[in-house]
């Protein structure tokens, strides 16, 4: 192989590196910015995240509130049948009375 032509098939191979490094640096630069974009995304899924916690507890909280009122409102309407049926019954007892002394 003649001077010249090794001389050529460097200048060729060194054309080609650089090429090559040309597009390794393109690669790299895309992969930081597909890397920025998903630290981006994940900041803010992260906030999507501590919000939807944050409401969840707020809505849980109310939802205990909203059952001790039912609770207590239940107890009291209880309490107001079983009196009522007291009533009822004391009335069925002074019918019987009547009709047992007519």
């Amino acid at each position: 192989m003649a001077r010249g032509d090794r001389g050529l098939e460097i200048h060729e191979e060194i054309r080609n590196l650089r090429e090559e490094l040309r597009a390794a640096k393109g690669r790299i630069e895309e992969l930081e910015q597909r890397v920025e974009h998903l630290r981006v995304s994940r900041r803010v899924l992260m906030n999507l995240l501590e919000k939807v916690e944050r409401e969840k507890v707020t809505l849980i909280h109310k939802l205990e509130k909203e059952n001790i009122r039912l609770q207590r409102d239940n107890t009291r309407f209880a309490k107001w049948i079983f009196s009522k049926n007291r009533e009822i019954v004391k009335l069925q007892e002074k019918i019987e009375e009547y009709k047992e002394k007519a």
